[in-house]
């Protein structure tokens, strides 16, 4: 495993090709900067992507793609200008730049000398997985993934692997003069499983990944993804319908941060806040969770799916604490809303593609331990739910209300985890679902890596993470 450098792997992939170097990026600056614009950038993209679905034994489907292109931004106050190519070329980025022009008058000429920021620290390897094994070998891959599932319950009746992998190169050319550069590995294995029994029928899904590329899908870590998924569905198979009613629940580690994620995260990203659309808008400063409470979003975690050396607008990744003790103390922020709230950006500048334009996005958001046993906390119930794992959710970003269904949950009685209960969804509001945190476990966990979050239509990989919690009086629609 390497660390490459990031600007001699870009200027190989996407400037070298294409006849590129500081001199014609200045001269596109110099184009840009004519007119009175506040900041430009140039965002370069070279990306391959692979994909590879078994069913039954019989790879049913494989994908493989190669996709490069520019995107060229020009700012001015709220206004954005934005244009892109799938031809890296320097008529191209004139012609790109010339649209962006368009929403500024005629300023000064300034200058912009682009210059390679400094050494950034580095967060996992510039390895392309998709070269770490051979054709064949990722359909053993997937052959043993299925036969660990089949192995491992008679009643599995079908079973559905899927690998997905991606390398890619970025670089990012700013008119405030900074250059820089990222190589990004990301691998994925997730496996689907059908158990029957009767005339019951369940599924169960597991899976993980990250920024390695495919050595890190040993038979061991295949073997958990495979027993995962089928207790999942055996779980489920026996399973009574859940109780509705407003209850205690103790939400397990890991995983389940996804509803911290999108029930709060969104709402502290920058431009819903300085747009005043968020329910945590102005209240910096504020106690708006229990005591105890500590939430932060890190993009510089090693080798983990939301990961980033540099954001997609060349800020450096790094670590961002939005609540601590309770207290709202930040947002996450790109540079442009950064610039227009008076702070410094916070490295959460992200977008899809070359074809898309910078967010403020999450990158891994997560919930600091607490000082609490799990045991402990499952023992303070008299009577509640235990949500270990959750599938799909909706959350309004103005109100702060979600609504999530759980995938694995039992009851909680008398202090005792007993009986599996599904059809559970848990109903609340963000901001008061914080408030409602009694109990924080010591057993924090990320996210086996197979976040991807979506907004504004774009899709970026993200991590999630959170220690057991208690929550008090949450809403639970149930099917019982």
């Amino acid at each position: 495993m390497t660390k490459k450098n990031p600007l001699k792997v870009a200027d190989r992939y996407l400037l070298s090709p294409h006849d590129l170097g500081p001199a014609e990026l200045e001269k596109v600056f110099r184009h840009l900067m004519r007119h009175d614009i506040d900041y430009a950038d140039l965002y370069f993209q070279y990306s391959r992507v692979e994909g590879w679905s078994l069913e039954e034994g019989i790879v049913k489907s494989g994908s493989f793609s190669i996709e490069e292109g520019v995107g060229v931004r020009a700012v001015s106050g709220e206004k954005t200008a934005f244009a892109y190519s799938d031809a890296i070329t320097l008529p191209a980025l004139l012609d790109a730049a010339h649209v962006t022009r368009a929403i500024a008058a005629a300023g000064e000429r300034r200058r912009v000398a682009v210059a390679p920021r400094k050494t950034c620290p580095r967060f996992y390897s510039g390895d392309d997985p998709l070269a770490s094994l051979e054709d064949r070998a990722k359909v053993t891959l997937l052959e043993r993934l299925e036969h660990f599932a089949r192995e491992a319950d008679s009643r599995v009746t079908q079973v559905m692997a899927n690998l997905a992998g991606s390398w890619e190169v970025v670089l990012v050319a700013r008119s405030d003069g900074v250059l820089a550069a990222d190589v990004r590995p990301l691998v994925r294995v997730s496996v689907s499983v059908l158990l029957e029994h009767g005339d019951k029928r369940e599924r169960g899904s597991a899976g993980g990944g990250g920024r390695y590329d495919y050595a890190y899908f040993t038979d061991e870590r295949l073997r958990a993804y495979a027993l995962e998924a089928v207790h999942q569905a055996s779980v489920n198979l026996d399973a009574d319908p859940a109780p509705a009613g407003t209850m205690t629940v103790v939400l397990g580690p890991g995983w389940p941060g996804i509803l911290l994620h999108e029930a709060i995260g969104h709402g502290l990203e920058g431009d819903f806040n300085r747009k005043g659309s968020s329910a945590f808008s102005g209240r910096l400063g504020e106690q708006i969770a229990a005591r105890g409470v500590t939430v932060v979003d890190d993009g510089a975690l090693p080798d983990r799916r939301g990961s980033l050396s540099i954001d997609d607008e060349g800020t450096p990744g790094g670590r961002t604490v939005l609540i601590e003790d309770g207290i709202l103390t930040g947002y996450m922020q790109d540079l442009t809303n950064a610039r227009l709230m008076g702070v410094a950006p916070t490295g959460n500048g992200r977008r899809e593609s070359f074809a898309h334009l910078p967010l403020p996005r999450m990158t891994n958001t997560y919930m600091l331990n607490g000082d609490r046993d799990p045991a402990e906390i499952i023992q303070s119930v008299k009577k509640g739910l235990y949500a270990v794992n959750f599938g799909g959710g909706q959350v309004d970003i103005t109100s702060g209300k979600f609504v999530f269904s759980a995938a694995e949950a039992y009851l909680i009685e008398n202090g005792k985890i007993t009986r599996p209960v599904k059809g559970a969804t848990l109903i609340g509001n963000g901001p008061d679902v914080l408030t409602r945190v009694s109990l924080i476990g010591n057993d924090m966990a990320l996210d086996p890596g197979v976040g991807t979050c979506g907004k504004d239509g774009q899709s970026v990989p993200v991590g999630v993470g959170q220690p057991s919690l208690r929550i008090d009086g949450l809403t639970v629609g149930g099917t019982a």
